[in-house]
């Protein structure tokens, strides 16, 4: 009885967290999935920033669904981050915001964050959106979160459109 009483608590504090965490969520429906080519070229900008802050990153992209698209791991990364940088990927893929919302709701005391199934509580996971639909997600991991999530958004940025100069 105790067992079911815990789990009752949990799920009415996640059911109360859920609606504090729709305003970061991203009101974009999903697209088609991103292309290899595309996810590479997101990987390949993650990557770069990395190297250029001196920082050991893996990097993944996943579609809609968190299918892994594309990974790649730096020499002398954490084996921990090949998994995190997945998982960060399909967390923001699947709840349509960035990872960091989830982030800063913990630090905030939303404890009950914990107890989303799938919900990654640290920045550097990202969704893809290309005309106005999300198509993936990039996730960091090997740094610390605020990093990861600059690397993040280089991959990102790499896939926008360049704006014409005014």
């Amino acid at each position: 009885m105790p067992k079911i009483r815990f789990r009752a608590a949990l799920l009415a504090a996640t059911l109360l967290t859920v609606p504090a965490l729709a305003e970061a969520q991203m009101p974009n429906g999903y697209g088609p999935a991103i292309g290899a080519e595309a996810a590479k070229k997101a990987i390949a900008a993650a990557l770069a920033e990395a190297r250029k802050n001196s920082w050991r990153v893996a990097a993944a992209v996943v579609d809609p669904g968190g299918v892994l698209v594309a990974y790649e791991k730096m020499d002398d990364t954490q084996a921990g981050s090949a998994h995190v940088s997945q998982e960060k990927a399909r967390s923001a893929a699947a709840f349509k915001r960035p990872t960091k919302a989830f982030e800063d709701a913990l630090a905030g005391g939303r404890q009950a964050i914990l107890g989303l199934p799938g919900a990654v509580p640290l920045e550097g996971g990202i969704p893809i959106v290309a005309d106005g639909k999300i198509i993936g997600a990039i996730g960091v991991s090997g740094a610390t979160s605020q990093q990861d999530g600059v690397c993040a958004q280089a991959g990102v940025a790499a896939l926008e459109p360049k704006q014409a100069a005014k």
